[in-house]
C-alpha cells in the first residue's frame, strides 16, 4: 500500500563537526566538540608534530569512552588523525621504518579508545625513488599495520599535490587500494581544499557531480569512509595546500550544497579544518541548513 503523501520523511544523517583540540588528554575531544553543536570530530590521539608521546592511560581511555557515550558519538562519527611526521613511502629505509612503526602505534591507539577509523596523508617520494615504487611501499605499509590490528580502517587523505606529496591523482589513490590486501579495512578521505587545488574542479553543482562520478569510476565511492570539508585559499590546480573559511577563498559554497545532499555522505564523518575555529559553531549550523534547505 503506498504511503500516505503527509507522511512524516526522516533526513539522512549527515555528521558534521570539526578537527577539535585533544588538550589535556583525548577525553577532552569529545567534550570541545559537543561545545560546537557538532555530531561528528576529527582529533589527534598523540602529538601530530612529535615521534614520541605517552602511552594512553586507562583513565583517558575510561573518560574518552564515557564522553563520548554521554554526547552521543559513536566510533562511526569519529575521524581521528595520525601523525604529520608520518612518511608511509619514505625511500629511506631506516626512516620508513621509523614512519610503520609510528603508524602502527597510531592504529593501536584508536584500538584502544573504541574507534574503527585512521586518517592519514599517503606519503611523498621525496624525489628519490619513482612514484610507482613509492606508492606500492605506501600500500605495503598499510598492510603491515593492517596485520598487526583489529578493527581499524586505514582511511587514506588526497592530497593537494604539494612537492612530492602523491595521493592528489585519484589513480594514485586507487593504484594504493589496489595493492591493499584487505580491501574491507581501507578507505578514503576527500579534503575539499585538497580536491580542488589537485585540479578538480568544485565550484558548480555540474562540477561536483563530474567529480564525484570520476572518483568513482577511479576509485569507487564505496571506499569514501570521511570528508574534510574546507574552503580553499588556492587556484584551481595550484597544487598548494592552504585551507580558508566555507564562505571565503577560490572554491565557492556550491560545493557544499552538493555534499549535503549526497548519498555518498551519509553516515561518514564530516569534518571542518576551516581556518578560524570560532566560526565552527556557526559553519555545522550552515552546513546542516543546506540540507534541510534542500530538503524542503
Amino acid at each position: 500500500m503506498p504511503a500516505s503523501s503527509s507522511a512524516p520523511t526522516t533526513r539522512p544523517v549527515r555528521y558534521v563537526g570539526a578537527h577539535v583540540s585533544a588538550s589535556g588528554g583525548v577525553e577532552n575531544a569529545p567534550l570541545n566538540a559537543a561545545k560546537i553543536g557538532a555530531n561528528a570530530f576529527a582529533l589527534f590521539t598523540k602529538n601530530q608534530r612529535r615521534w614520541q608521546a605517552k602511552p594512553l592511560t586507562g583513565a583517558n581511555i575510561e573518560k574518552f569512552r564515557v564522553n563520548c557515550e554521554q554526547h552521543g558519538f559513536t566510533p562511526a562519527q569519529i575521524l581521528p588523525h595520525d601523525s604529520y611526521l608520518i612518511n608511509l613511502g619514505h625511500p629511506d629505509a631506516e626512516a620508513l621504518q621509523r614512519s610503520r612503526d609510528a603508524f602502527l602505534d597510531e592504529m593501536q591507539r584508536c584500538e584502544q579508545l573504541g574507534l574503527t577509523l585512521l586518517n592519514f596523508h599517503p606519503g611523498s617520494h621525496l624525489r628519490q625513488i619513482s612514484e610507482t615504487q613509492c606508492l606500492a611501499t605506501i600500500a605495503e605499509s598499510i598492510n603491515l599495520a593492517l596485520d598487526r590490528t583489529q578493527g581499524v580502517t586505514a582511511v587514506i587523505e588526497n592530497t593537494a599535490g604539494q612537492g612530492s606529496n602523491l595521493g592528489h591523482r585519484f589513480e594514485q589513490l586507487a593504484e594504493i587500494i589496489d595493492r591493499v590486501e584487505d580491501k574491507s579495512r581501507v578507505g578514503v578521505c576527500l579534503d575539499t581544499c585538497h580536491t580542488f587545488a589537485a585540479g578538480y574542479d568544485l565550484r558548480t553543482h555540474d562540477a561536483c557531480q563530474q567529480t564525484f562520478n570520476k572518483f568513482d569510476q577511479t576509485v569507487g565511492l564505496e571506499y569514501l569512509k570521511g570528508m574534510h570539508l574546507n574552503g580553499s585559499k588556492s587556484p584551481l590546480g595550484s597544487r598548494v595546500d592552504r585551507h580558508h573559511s566555507l564562505n571565503q577563498g577560490e572554491l565557492g559554497t556550491e560545493v557544499f550544497e552538493f555534499l549535503m545532499t549526497h548519498p555518498a555522505t551519509v553516515g561518514i564523518p564530516l569534518v571542518l579544518e576551516t581556518i578560524d575555529e570560532t566560526l565552527w559553531a556557526d559553519e555545522i549550523q550552515w552546513l546542516r541548513m543546506l540540507q534541510r534547505n534542500q530538503a524542503a
